[in-house]
C-alpha cells in the first residue's frame, strides 16, 4: 500500500463528514450525502493530479467494508422489533406492492419507448442492490454494468428526491418514511433514512432486503407482462 492509499481514503472520509454535518444541519434534500461527496472527491483528485485508478485501491478497502456495514443495520431492526411483531403483513404488503410497481412503471416506460429488450432487461431491477440487479439482469438478457448503472442513478435519485417528496406527501411516520426510501433506493436510501432516524434506518434496512428478494420472484411475471406491451 502506497501513501495514495491511505490519503484516498482520508479524503473520502472528509468528504462525507463534512457533507452529512452540514445535511443534519441544514436539512435540505440536495445536501445529499452520495452525490455531493462524490463531487467533492473528484474535485479533490483531480486538483492532486490523481485518477481513478489511483483511487482503486482505497476504493477496494471501504467496499470491503459494506458487508460488515450491512450487517450492522441488524442492530436498530433488533431494537424496532416490536413494529414487526404489530405491523409485519403491512410491512410485506407494503414493500411487496412498492417493488413490483418500481419494475413494472420503470420497464414499461422503456418499452413503450421504444428501448432496445437488453436496455429494458437492464432497468427491471434497477430499485434493488447492485448484486441483485446484476444477476437479475444477466437470467433475463439485460446488460449487468448498465443495470449497475441504473441502480447507482436510482439510489442517487432517490436519496436525493425522496425525503422531500414524502415531506411534500405529507408522510410524517417514521415506519413509512424508511420502508418507502429502503423499497426505492436501496442502499443509498437506507443511508439516507438513518439520517433522519433509527427507525426510519431500522425499516428501510428491511426494506432493501425484502424488494431484493421480492423483485427476484417479480421479475418472471414483469418479464412476461412486457411481452404485451407495445414498443412505440
Amino acid at each position: 500500500m502506497d501513501a495514495t492509499t491511505p490519503l484516498c481514503i482520508g479524503m473520502t472520509l472528509a468528504a462525507y463528514w463534512l457533507v452529512r454535518a452540514l445535511y443534519l444541519r441544514l436539512r435540505h434534500p440536495l445536501l445529499n450525502v452520495v452525490a455531493l461527496a462524490a463531487a467533492l472527491i473528484i474535485t479533490a483528485l483531480a486538483a492532486l493530479g490523481l485518477t481513478y485508478q489511483d483511487y482503486t485501491p482505497a476504493k477496494n478497502i471501504m467496499t470491503f467494508l459494506l458487508g460488515p456495514a450491512t450487517v450492522g443495520l441488524a442492530v436498530p431492526l433488533y431494537r424496532h422489533r416490536a413494529l414487526l411483531a404489530r405491523y409485519g403483513a403491512s410491512i410485506i404488503g407494503s414493500v411487496a406492492l412498492g417493488s413490483f410497481l418500481a419494475m413494472t412503471l420503470a420497464a414499461g416506460m422503456a418499452k413503450l419507448g421504444g428501448l432496445p429488450r437488453q436496455v429494458v432487461m437492464s432497468i427491471v431491477p434497477k430499485s434493488v442492490s447492485i448484486p441483485f440487479a446484476v444477476e437479475i439482469a444477466k437470467i433475463y438478457g439485460g446488460v449487468p454494468p448498465l443495470s449497475a448503472a441504473f441502480v447507482v442513478a436510482t439510489g442517487t435519485l432517490g436519496s436525493l428526491l425522496g425525503g422531500w417528496l414524502l415531506n411534500l406527501a405529507r408522510v410524517q411516520n417514521p415506519t413509512a418514511r424508511g420502508l418507502a426510501l429502503g423499497t426505492v433506493s436501496h442502499g443509498q436510501g437506507t443511508a439516507t433514512a438513518l439520517m433522519e432516524g433509527e427507525q426510519q434506518g431500522a425499516m428501510a434496512g428491511l426494506a432493501m432486503i425484502l424488494s431484493g428478494l421480492m423483485t427476484a420472484g417479480f421479475a418472471p411475471i414483469v418479464v412476461w407482462g412486457l411481452k404485451f406491451l407495445p414498443a412505440f
